[in-house]
């Protein structure tokens, strides 16, 4: 078993609202390293509309690299425009994965737009930057990896890595919609895709972890970093339905390759859970695992998936 020690609530929005786009909510952290500093992207939200209708941006805000948990810089505006009508990202950007290639730095995200007969729909869309990583410009109107015959709908949280020179991006696509008292919700499982570019993709076209809590258990964020000759994955998981708390909210998992296509899934070996009081007491999800200066740690998202920001996690010894 893993031992992550928790840090801390390292980041509130609330503490740092942007008139007219950054109100709360700071999700799906994702890290850039810098020589002194460690940039940390998010997504966040502001008011809703008269309707109760959201949207999302994308943001940043930088620690010092010596404490990673000092604020340096906040994001003065978001870090990429919001799509145009009627294109797949709209209505939002959330969530975003960034590696930096070459001179640039690119950033895959989840792009959403509203629908009628369920609440949304969502594609992977890539930008690129090439001021280090202080604003984005879109590849293309349209989404890198949108639906496909085998995978039709909610094509959404990526996270892009480079092995071996070859290009790996795990997302989470939808398998259906439950119907409920409110609004339909969806199932998703994470999945696979490979490039020669990061541009041109070819997909697995299979669930890579089976689930554990129910045949519609819901999988988001899958992280993978290697380590000790294997490839961890860390990842979060769900009910499909009555989420929204203690007893059925997310949780972080694990799960084990040494090939990047097989994975044994392992989550007592997660070493991470919700804590007795305060802001993860109701789940712990969307992690982000990275390294800085000899160094592990985990970024992750506390109750009401990220309402009040993210906090810090070292793990103890290494991943093996």
């Amino acid at each position: 078993m893993f031992v992550w020690h928790k840090r801390g609530h390292i980041f509130d929005p609330a503490a740092h609202a942007r008139a007219g786009w950054m109100h709360a909510f700071a999700q799906a952290p994702a890290t850039l390293v810098f020589d002194t500093f460690v940039r940390v992207y998010f997504s966040c939200r502001p008011r809703p509309d008269a309707q109760g209708q959201y949207v999302s941006h994308a943001a940043y805000v930088d620690f010092d690299r010596a404490t990673l948990t000092r604020i340096t810089a906040v994001a003065g505006r978001p870090v990429l425009e919001l799509g145009a009508r009627g294109t797949f990202d709209e209505f939002g950007t959330y969530p975003m994965s960034v590696i930096r290639h070459g001179d640039e730095i690119r950033a895959y995200y989840g792009g959403w737009t509203r629908c009628v007969s369920v609440p949304f729909n969502v594609a992977i869309g890539l930008a690129i930057s090439r001021d280090g990583g202080v604003s984005f410009e879109k590849q293309a109107p349209g989404p890198v990896l949108p639906a496909d015959p085998d995978e039709p709908f909610v094509i959404s949280g990526p996270k892009i890595r480079r092995f071996g020179g070859r290009w790996y991006l795990w997302y989470i696509a939808g398998t259906k919609w439950i119907p409920t008292d409110g609004r339909p919700e969806p199932v998703y499982r994470i999945r696979m895709a490979t490039s020669d570019d990061g541009v041109q993709w070819t997909r697995s076209h299979r669930e890579l972890i089976p689930p554990r809590l129910e045949a519609d258990e819901c999988q988001a964020s899958p992280d993978v970093i290697f380590a000790n000759g294997a490839y961890h994955m860390f990842f979060c998981y769900r009910y499909s339905l009555g989420y929204r708390g203690r007893e059925r909210g997310y949780r972080i998992g694990y799960a084990r390759s040494t090939d990047l296509t097989t994975w044994v899934r392992d989550d007592d070996r997660a070493g991470i859970d919700v804590s007795d009081e305060g802001w993860d007491s109701e789940m712990v999800s969307y992690p982000h695992v990275f390294e800085v200066d000899g160094r592990t740690l985990m970024l992750y998202l506390g109750n009401d998936v990220g309402r009040h920001g993210f906090g810090l996690a070292e793990l103890q010894g290494t991943l093996s």
